[in-house]
């Protein structure tokens, strides 16, 4: 009767994340805590306070399934999470010299664009009866998103674009030893884009499939290592835009990059209530249609705390080091779009996905048993003001704070088998 139970209640949670996810999605991007566009895990309810890091140790099951997807193994029991962040960005675009083939005039004005909401919901289920410990989920996330607009000043002649990638994730994950786990996760993949071409552009969507695989091992009874690999996942938005001075409507492709995560947690040291870990991530932007055009190969080094200060209350605290992924050399074109005005062109429209900041902080905490069976999670941060020079004649400063927070729901929460430490239970 147990795990009938369980079952009934998986499936209800299963049910309310799809309506519920669906009814915050309709947010606007923003250009916020991203690596280039992509959110990765730095807007999940815990990880989203250590600045992302999750690859080897997730500290919510959301991450897993949209990391490491082996690391849900680490969960037991039945856990339903709604959650989600509000990212304000605030860009400013310099123009000091015309671009005539663009209809576009000197100016410096701050984008309209507000801060968007972000959704991060899903559920993890154990599966009982299975020859090997197996754990499944299911989320709809936020992958990516970007957006500026200085449609209020007339020199801009109209620029704006807007980019909102959402993922429905289901994810599975198989102990095969105490020490050794293996995941997958399969991305079905709805983007919203306008632009970023000046001229005429309308919101067009467009679905794509992305694959994601990893491994997590314990090392010791302390460390964990993990890692993943995701492939790219690449859009065709159909007659998304009408370039200045054309007539005809142009298919764009745009597309998120083949990502590597590597990483390494540990908790034993101060009797095992702080917990150490670090991710290194590759981000492949020459796999990514149209952002290889904007964006080189990246590197991200993210750095992770948390300490349990009681059995109830954890800090977090983290630190995200993100390489300026600005391609300087670039062409007359975007893609296999030529760009009227060459290179002056290409650089401006550079400028509207231009997440150029280096520097990121995040901090957090988490309840347990807020009232019985219910956590809650909350984080906050921010990018240092950074400033990008594209050419001799376009400038942008950039800046971006975000908090969010997610509720999780445990239902029959058991006590942890060997290798398996993670259950979400007040200590660990």
């Amino acid at each position: 009767m147990q795990r009938r139970t369980r079952g009934i209640r998986g499936l209800w949670s299963l049910g309310l994340v799809i309506g519920l996810a669906w009814l915050v999605a309709c947010g606007r991007p923003a250009s916020a805590q991203t690596y280039g566009v992509d959110f990765r895990n730095t807007l999940m309810p815990a990880s989203g306070g250590m600045a992302g890091t999750s690859v080897a140790a997730p500290q919510d099951f959301l991450s897993a399934i949209n990391g490491n997807a082996a690391a849900l193994t680490q969960y037991e029991g039945t856990h339903f999470t709604i959650g989600g962040a509000f990212a304000g960005p605030t860009a400013r675009l310099t123009q000091t010299e015309s671009i005539p083939l663009l209809g576009v005039e000197p100016f410096s004005q701050k984008s309209s664009t507000p801060g968007a909401v972000v959704p991060a919901i899903g559920v993890s289920q154990e599966l009982d009866g299975l020859r090997l410990p197996t754990t499944v989920g299911i989320a709809v996330l936020g992958a990516a998103g970007g957006g500026s607009s200085y449609v209020q000043d007339p020199a801009s002649n109209g620029t704006s674009s807007y980019l909102l990638f959402l993922e429905f994730a289901p994810s599975v994950a198989v102990q095969l030893t105490e020490r050794l786990s293996v995941g997958a996760t399969m991305f079905i993949g709805d983007a919203f884009a306008s632009g970023p071409f000046v001229g005429t552009s309308t919101m067009t969507n467009a679905y794509a499939l992305r694959g994601g695989v990893g491994i997590d091992y314990l090392l010791g009874d302390a460390t964990r290592l993990g890692a993943y690999y995701h492939s790219t996942q690449a859009f065709r938005f159909q007659n998304e835009a009408i370039l200045f001075q054309q007539s005809r409507p142009i298919t764009v492709d745009m597309g998120l990059p083949q990502t590597v995560g590597l990483g390494i947690s540990n908790e034993a040291l101060m009797d095992r209530r702080l917990l150490l870990a670090a991710d290194a991530l590759f981000l492949d932007w020459d796999s990514a249609a149209l952002f290889k055009s904007i964006y080189r190969p990246q590197w991200v080094m993210q750095l992770g705390a948390q300490y349990r200060a009681t059995e109830r209350f954890k800090l977090r605290a983290g630190y995200a080091l993100a390489e300026n992924p600005i391609d300087g050399s670039v062409g007359n074109s975007i893609g296999p779009v030529a760009v009227p005005g060459g290179i002056k062109s290409v650089k401006y429209l550079q400028s509207q996905f231009a997440i150029v900041n280096e520097h990121r902080f995040a901090a957090g905490f988490g309840y347990a048993d807020l009232i019985p069976g219910l956590d809650l999670d909350a984080f906050a941060g921010g990018m240092f003001p950074a400033t990008e020079f594209l050419g001799d004649a376009t400038r942008i400063d950039i800046s971006s704070y975000w908090i969010g927070l997610g509720l999780t729901w445990h239902f029959d929460r058991p006590q942890p088998r060997s290798g398996r430490t993670n259950t979400a239970a007040p200590a660990i």
